[in-house]
């Protein structure tokens, strides 16, 4: 039982260290995504690596593609504030250690019309890879790509276009 003892203390230690690190990330992507809503991107943007990717489904809508480096997401962050969409993190998981951790969070997002009407709601599970609590990759999974592009062409009837690329 001796022996044993540094062991288990060690597992207990390494479990407690992650919960941790996985209640610091939640309270940092949550305030985040607050500020987001509030239209204030700059927050999330700190969050990403200089050289991070945001790969994005590909479809016929304003956000899609890959974005690389805080230039292009940045960009993709403002035409998210500019479409007036509203975001929630309702689960978030860990796994791995400080230095090369990956997270997976369910996001889901929504847009009122200027009548008070959903333009737009989806759900998202958003999978994040980090270097040192910098996110240097995020791919995002939406349950329906098709009300994208519906959202986008609502965008642009209320005349509200994509913002401009370089």
């Amino acid at each position: 039982m001796r022996r044993l003892r540094p062991v288990l203390t060690g597992i207990v230690l390494a479990l407690g260290f992650q919960a941790i690190v996985r209640k610091l990330l939640l309270t940092k992507f949550r305030r985040s995504v607050e500020a987001l809503n509030e239209g204030d991107y700059g927050p999330l943007l700190d969050g990403f690596a200089d050289d991070a990717v945001l790969h994005f489904n590909d479809a016929p809508h304003r956000w899609a593609g890959e974005h690389r480096g805080r230039e292009q997401i940045e960009l993709f962050l403002r035409d998210f504030v500019a479409a007036g969409l509203q975001g929630e993190i309702l689960e978030f998981w860990t796994s791995g250690p400080p230095w090369a951790l990956t997270a997976v969070a369910q996001f889901d997002d929504i847009s009122i019309g200027p009548d008070g009407e959903a333009l737009y709601t989806n759900q998202t599970m958003i999978l994040v890879r980090t270097r040192w609590g910098k996110v240097v990759e995020q791919r995002d999974f939406y349950v329906d790509t098709g009300r994208m592009i519906d959202f986008d062409r609502k965008l642009t009837e209320l005349g509200i276009e994509p913002v401009a690329r370089n």
